[in-house]
């Protein structure tokens, strides 16, 4: 399915673009330069136009950092598509690191590694805390492993602890963000199509990016919710959950094709008036 000839032509035209790029962002890192965020995001904006995706926004990211951005996880695609909108780095699994080619691509966009083992959770809050504390905006995907797409998976707690972490007398802002494929050059990709996205489970990387970029134009849903602090909830275990309730009904909204609505917190839920006529 699709053209190879389209397929080859964007891997070359990525290649292209991002061979003589990766020794300039390895300056700009070696230097600490605020250029070593500004360049990604660019360089993300152009692949994902190289790759063939369309990007539609919903809200808009949270006001320079430091922000605790939460997403939900469908593909490694998510990282182009989220590189392009936030000027950030990434919190992955320690796996990514080691991938060829694309491990170094993370390491270069100075990304956060963390095993997710219960005993080094600590090591990784610091590691967090630390970057936060310098102003660096982050983004996690808190569900700690690729889903299939039509669906958020829970959200695991234990770094949501930083969100407690103030800079400069300021809480940190955490931001809930929906991301979805929803269209191949504007059909609805439907459950059994979605996959051509998604990466998941046990599938290969090399033969899923392959049949990708062999496909037309791939529109991506991105919904920027509200940004909220651990003050607001009292706890990182009901934070997690206010982000994953506002994120899955962003995904559920977007599969299903309905325009975005606002979504209050809870506390604002309970003093929300019952209409004449609904049941109460």
């Amino acid at each position: 399915m699709g053209s190879s000839f389209l397929g080859f032509a964007r891997l070359m035209a990525y290649a292209a673009f991002t061979v003589p790029l990766m020794p300039i962002q390895a300056l700009l890192v070696w230097l600490n330069s605020p250029l070593r965020h500004r360049l990604p995001r660019a360089y993300h904006a152009v692949c994902a136009r190289i790759l063939g995706f369309q990007v539609d926004v919903a809200g808009q990211p949270a006001a320079e950092g430091p922000t605790l951005v939460v997403s939900n996880h469908s593909s490694y695609l998510d990282i182009i598509v989220l590189g392009s909108l936030i000027r950030g780095s990434f919190v992955a699994k320690t796996e990514v690191g080691g991938w060829p080619f694309f491990g170094l691509l993370a390491k270069l966009q100075h990304t956060v590694f963390v095993d997710r083992k219960v005993r080094n959770a600590g090591v990784h809050r610091d590691d967090i805390k630390s970057r936060l504390e310098a102003g660096d905006t982050l983004i996690l995907f808190p569900e700690g492993t690729s889903s299939d797409g039509n669906r958020t998976l829970p959200f695991k707690t234990a770094l949501f602890s930083v969100a407690s972490l103030k800079v400069d007398g300021r809480p940190v802002m955490v931001q809930p963000v929906s991301v979805t494929a929803v269209d191949l050059d504007g059909i609805p990709l439907g459950r059994s199509m979605r996959p051509f996205y998604a990466w998941y489970g046990d599938m290969e990387l090399a033969p899923h990016l392959w049949q990708m970029v062999r496909l037309g134009r791939i529109t991506i849903r991105v919904e920027f919710h509200e940004p909220v602090t651990v003050e607001r909830f009292g706890s990182r275990k009901a934070l997690a959950e206010h982000c994953w309730r506002v994120v899955a009904a962003g995904v559920d909204r977007a599969v299903a094709g309905r325009q975005r609505r606002a979504v209050a917190p809870p506390e604002a839920q309970a003093e929300l008036p019952i209409a004449d006529g609904a049941p109460s």
